[in-house]
C-alpha cells in the first residue's frame, strides 16, 4: 500500500517498505532459530526403526524389477501387502531369487545414494 502512494516516483514511503521488510526477515530469523532450539535439538535418530521401517517400505520392490521383471513386482507387493509382511520375506518364500542376490538388490544404502544402479543402464 506504502509504494502506491508515491507519485511522480518520489516515493517518501520506500523506507517504510524497507523497514517492514527488514522486521519480516528478522521475525522470521527469530522463529528459525527458535524452532532448532525448541524442537530440533537434542533430537536423535532410531537407526533400528528407521532400517525396520524401510524395509517394510513397498516401493523398495521396483530395486527388483530388472532382476525378476515388473509383473512378478507387482504380484509380489499385493501379497506382501495383502498379508502384512515385507517384500523380502515373500520373495524368500517364492524361492524367486535367493538371499544374496536379494540382498544385492535391496541394498538400501545403494538405493539412497542417488544415480542409477540397475545394471546395464551405466550404474552398478
Amino acid at each position: 500500500m506504502c509504494g502506491a502512494m508515491g507519485n511522480f516516483e518520489l516515493n517518501v514511503f520506500m523506507p517504510v517498505i524497507a523497514h517492514n521488510l527488514l522486521e519480516s526477515v528478522h521475525l522470521l530469523a527469530s522463529a528459525a532459530t527458535l524452532l532448532a532450539e525448541r524442537c530440533v535439538e537434542g533430537l536423535r535418530p532410531d537407526a533400528e526403526r528407521a532400517h525396520a521401517l524401510v524395509e517394510q517400505s513397498f516401493p523398495i520392490v521396483t530395486a527388483l524389477v530388472p532382476a525378476i521383471g515388473y509383473d512378478l513386482c507387482a504380484e509380489i507387493s499385493k501379497e506382501a501387502f495383502k498379508t502384512g509382511r515385507s517384500i523380502r520375506d515373500v520373495v524368500l518364500e517364492r524361492g524367486v531369487l535367493g538371499e544374496k542376490e536379494l540382498d544385492e538388490a535391496l541394498d538400501l544404502m545403494k538405493m539412497t545414494r542417488g544415480g542409477i544402479v540397475a545394471p546395464g543402464l551405466g550404474g552398478g
